[in-house]
C-alpha cells in the first residue's frame, strides 16, 4: 500500500473524533480488505488517528469550553449533559467506550471539563479504540478474506 492510504486511514480516523461524522471502520475495513497482511499496522494508525482526534476534544474540554455555544463547537448541549451523566456515575473508566457512536465524543470532552489526568485519558481512549479497531479489522477479515 502506498502512503497515500495510510494517510487517508490515519486522517478519517482523526477526523471521526472530532468535528465531522466520519466512518474510519469503513475506511479501515476497506483497506484490511486489501492489505490483509498489514492488518496491525492498519489497527495501529487508525488508532493513533482516532486517539488524536480524542486528545482534541480533551483539549477543548479543558481549554475552550467557554466556546461551547458556537457553531463550529464539536459538542452539542444534549450529548455533552448525558456524558457528564456517565461521567460523574461511572468515572474515568467509561473512557474506555470514547469509541461509541453519539457519547464517545462528548466523553472526551467531559474528561477535559473534568480535568482528568492526562496520561490516564490516553490510555484508557487507546484501550478503547485499539480494541474496537482490532474486531472491525478482524471482522472485515474474515469477511473479504
Amino acid at each position: 500500500m502506498d502512503l497515500a492510504g495510510y494517510a487517508a486511514l490515519f486522517l478519517s480516523a482523526f477526523l471521526a473524533a472530532t468535528i465531522l461524522p466520519l466512518s474510519s471502520e469503513a475506511v479501515l475495513a476497506a483497506l484490511t480488505a486489501t492489505e490483509g497482511p498489514h492488518v496491525l499496522l492498519l489497527v495501529a494508525i487508525a488508532t493513533v488517528g482516532n486517539t488524536a482526534g480524542a486528545l482534541v476534544n480533551w483539549l477543548l474540554g479543558r481549554f475552550c469550553l467557554h466556546w461551547q455555544d458556537r457553531k463550529w463547537f464539536p459538542v452539542k448541549a444534549l450529548p455533552l449533559a448525558r456524558a457528564t451523566r456517565w461521567f460523574q456515575r461511572w468515572g474515568s473508566w467509561t473512557l474506555l467506550f470514547a469509541w461509541l457512536p453519539v457519547v464517545g465524543d462528548p466523553l472526551t470532552l467531559v474528561a477535559g471539563i473534568l480535568r482528568v489526568n492526562f496520561w490516564l485519558f490516553l490510555a484508557l481512549v487507546a484501550s478503547g479504540k485499539a480494541a474496537r479497531y482490532f474486531v472491525v479489522a478482524l471482522t472485515a477479515q474474515g469477511f473479504f478474506g
